[in-house]
Formats: C-alpha cells, structure tokens, sequence
C-alpha cells in the first residue's frame, strides 16, 4: 500500500482462519495472470510497484462497509499507516464514544497476495484449469494480538434488575436549552483510565534483586524510596534527610572507585578540582547551578558529584547538593542557599490562558507513551569511558560539544522569563533587590530551622511567589502589548518579535547540550539517577 494513495484503496478479503480474516488495501489494479493445470507449475511477473498492506481482523467479516468503519475508515487507516509507531484501533461498537478500542501492531511482512480460480469442464471434472493472480506484495501487517479490555456500557442498572441506556441523556448530539441539562439523570461515572497493557504479562513472587559484589545499600529509609525493584545505578550518592542528625564527612569508598575509573582525561582532573573550588565558596549547589559553571558531560558528573557533596532528600534544601562536614539546619547563613519552588501561574488575570503560556512545555501530553503507541527506539548510552574529553581539540574545535548551561537555567533576574514552567530556585539565586529584602527580614534573629521555612519567617515562600509572579507578568505585558489577545494572529506575531528574543534564543541553543526526557526535569528528581 502506498502511503501517497490510500483514498484510492480496494479490499480483497481472503479467509485465513475460522474466525479471523485478513483484509490487504491496494493502491492499484493492475494484476499478473497465468493459466496452469493441475499438477503443473507456471511462471508469474511480478511487480513491486504494487505495494499492499494487511490488515488481519480478528472476526468474521460479512459487511466491509462495516469492517471499514470500525477501523476508522480510509481517512483513519491512512493517519496510521502514516505515522509507523502508532498502533491500529478496532472499535466494535464505533458510534459508542465509550468503547475501548483493541489494538493491532505493525509488523513488517514480505508475503504476497494472490487470487486464485478453479475452471472445471462438465462434462469431466477431472479436467480442470487454475488462473493464478498476483495482487501485489504485502510490506506491513497490521495484527490484533492482545487481549481485548474490559468495555464501559453508558447503563444504569435499577433496582429491580431493569436496564435503561443513558446515551441519549448525557451525549450532546445538537444544542439544547436549560431543560435538557437540569433533567435528572443516573449517577454516571465512566473510570478514568483502561489498562494500559492488553499483552499477557508473567506475574510472579520473584526474588529480591541480585546485585553485583560491593553494592552498599541507600542509607535513607525505604519509606522514601522510589522504585524499589529496579536494580541501582552504580553512582554511590549519600542521601541525607532533614531528620537524620549525623552529617556526612566524607564519601563512599565506591564512590571515589567509580570515579578514579572514569577520570582518564586531564580534563577530568580539572573539573574535579573546579567542582572542590565551587564548594568551597559555597557550600550549596543546585544540579542545575553546577551544570551552569562546570563544563563536563552529565554521565561523568554524576560520578564525579557524590565524591564532593551529599544529596537532600527533604526540607528546605531538598533536591540541592551539600558539601561534606556542612550541616545547613545548624547554621543560619545557609538561609540563603535555601530551594523555592516556583511554577508560573496560569489565569487570564496574568494576560494568558492554559493555551498561551508564555513559556512553552518542555513536554507535550501528546508524546506521552499511550497504549495506542508504541515505544521508540533510543541510541544506547556510550560508555562513560569512551567519552571525548571537554575543551578545544586540533582540528575539530569547530565541531565540539559544549555541555554547560545557560546562567538562566538558574538565576532569576528582572526582566526576564523562566526557561521552564517549573524552576526551583535557590534564594541566593534569585537577583532582584524586593525579594532579597522580603529574605533579609529576620536577619540575626534566626532562633530555629523549620522543615518548611527553613531559616526564614513563616510564609517567606509565598510572599517570594507572588513577587516573581508580578514581575513575570509586567515581562509578559511589555513584550505583548495586548495581554489578554490570544488568537493565533498575536501569537505568531509574538513569536517574531525581535524583542522578544525568542528567536535568538533558539539559534543558540543549537550549540547546546540538550539533555535526555528522561534524565533531568523540572521536578529534579534525582535520587535514582545517584544510587
């Protein structure tokens, strides 16, 4: 089947079992003949311009124009051919917005699909002649090899043991007046989510994780773990809590081991030095903070980190670095290295709705992994070894990959706009002279450290919200000079605004390293990537 000829497809269906048949879409209908006798062989041309695709559909099919409407017609067909990771739905009830399709996966075939022909004299059935045609090869099959889920019917079940449809009272099919909303109507509350596989999974009591010789457990209890069944990333982290009282003063032996092993480069002795220098001046860093000012490929640093500083899980330094034999919670100054958790508020009253965010996404719902797709292949991770060293190299220093971020990554400055929609800023992080007053306003009269507020007064986190909050939303005004214009026209007009600065910024950030989805988000959470 051709991708560029779908709407011009005709159906051969050709029973392959009792209940299931294949269905093949052509795009053409040229066919290669020959005629043979029984117990005789024959030689057919063949095309490959003639491309067909297989559809193997889990059921009898007495009506095609049906069949075709459950798969969702040729206009749906051809969005899933087009698009090779997303699975083929097969709704049996396809008028019912309530029915959970089953899925068919892509598969690649090499068959061919062939019409044959028996002619058989009257006066001899022993004489017979077989016509032979070659449709065309068949390249995809799609096949339904899962387990069909559980289906949602819109009924309420009485008492009595009466069941009366629903459809008509909660599906809008036109416009309706105040009647048709303020009649009364059943308790109705279809379940949010399906199963997510239709594939048998063995489920089994298997035994605990078999770990390689030297793993030293997590010292953090197991209430706060995440994923307790996955096997350690070798990384040796030390993860200390707001409640734990003996501070760590040094780091794991496999710690040091892990990175001797991978520090082969000088440029490597020279970020080990450099990260010393940094907690040394100070002695809290956010991960991203240490992207900003440190020049070296996130893998290595994850083995290079936990030799330096201990991991936050909770309080008001959570997700932050710490510098070994620093206790912050004994120490007021480290006010000021405290996280806030800020995230860009969304109301029309801020000049933008939910659709016009001035800071886009770094995630679509829409490329979420949904059981109508599949899964995409991702390169394999080099070995951390193999590594090239960072800095200039004869010859190729056009050419070399620059791993530190941008200092917006984690400062916050008048004027500007956040990179994420989600930051978690350090206090000291935050240059703009309101907030450092609202910080500064029990300064010398710290008496206790508070999981919540740390060394600052009660409520500190809130007034530093509605601060940043006002000063994003002047940014917002002054770049939009109708705020509340959300149609596409100002937003694409927006978007090529050279002062906004957008465009500049996506230039740059082709010369950037861009992380994985899967390693660094806004939520920062670390604690696997470090185990």
């Amino acid at each position: 089947m051709a991708a560029s000829g779908l709407d011009d497809l005709n159906f051969t269906m050709k029973e392959i079992t009792g209940t299931r048949q294949s269905v093949s879409g052509s795009t053409s209908d040229e066919t290669f003949t020959a005629s043979v006798v029984p117990e005789s062989s024959s030689t057919l041309s063949l095309s490959e311009d003639n491309k067909l695709v297989c559809v193997e559909y889990p059921g009898i099919i007495s009506n095609v124009d049906k069949m075709l409407e459950s798969i969702g017609g040729i206009q749906g067909m051809s969005k899933t051919y087009a698009d090779p990771s997303r699975r083929l739905e097969l709704r049996f009830r396809p008028q019912d917005p309530f029915c959970h399709p089953v899925c068919g996966n892509r598969y690649p075939s090499t068959n061919l699909l062939l019409r044959m022909k028996r002619r058989v004299r009257k006066g001899n059935p022993k004489e017979a002649q077989i016509n032979m045609d070659i449709l065309g090869v068949i390249g995809t099959t799609y096949k339904f090899q899962g387990m069909a889920d559980f289906q949602y019917l819109a009924v309420h079940s009485a008492k009595d043991g009466s069941h009366t449809s629903l459809y008509d009272k909660i599906i809008l099919r036109k416009p309706e007046n105040n009647e048709f909303f303020e009649q009364p109507v059943p308790l109705f509350l279809p379940p949010p989510i399906f199963s997510r596989l239709d594939c048998a999974v063995d489920y089994n009591y298997r035994p605990e994780i078999q770990h390689k010789e030297g793993h030293c457990p997590p010292t953090v209890s197991r209430d706060n773990l995440i994923g307790l069944s996955r096997a350690r990333r070798p990384h040796n982290a030390i993860f200390f809590t707001f409640n734990d009282q003996n501070i760590p003063t040094e780091p794991l032996e496999a710690a040091k081991v892990n990175w001797k092993r991978v520090c082969v480069h000088p440029s490597d002795i020279k970020a080990e030095e450099q990260l010393k220098e940094m907690f040394e001046s100070r002695p809290i860093w956010s991960g991203y903070a240490v992207k900003a000012n440190l020049d070296l490929h996130p893998d290595k640093l994850k083995l290079l980190l936990p030799i330096v500083a201990y991991y936050m899980v909770t309080g008001p330094w959570r997700s932050l670095w710490v510098r070994f034999g620093y206790d912050p919670c004994k120490t007021p100054e480290a006010k000021k290295y405290q996280v806030l958790d800020f995230r860009i508020r969304c109301s029309t009253k801020h000049g933008y709705t939910i659709n016009d965010m001035p800071v886009k996404a770094k995630r679509s719902t829409f490329n979420y992994t949904l059981p109508i797709t599949l899964n995409k292949a991702v390169p394999q991770a080099a070995n951390v070894t193999d590594l090239p060293p960072e800095g200039p190299a004869s010859g190729r220093s056009a050419n070399i990959t620059r791993y530190q971020l941008k200092d917006s990554s984690y400062i916050f400055r008048d004027g500007t706009l956040p990179p994420h929609r989600q930051m978690f800023y350090q206090l000291c992080d935050l240059d703009v002279e309101s907030i450092r007053n609202v910080i500064s306003r029990n300064d010398g009269q710290e008496e206790e450290c508070d999981e919540r507020d740390g060394w600052c007064l009660s409520h500190t986190s809130d007034d530093l919200r509605d601060i940043m909050s006002s000063m994003i939303k002047q940014v917002i005004r002054a770049k939009r000079p109708a705020p509340y214009s959300s149609g596409p026209e100002s937003s694409i007009t927006r978007r090529k605004t050279p002062e906004s600065g957008e465009d500049d910024e996506e230039e740059n950030e082709e010369d950037e390293f861009h992380p994985s989805e899967g390693s660094d988000n806004e939520m920062q959470t670390e604690m696997l990537d470090y185990m």
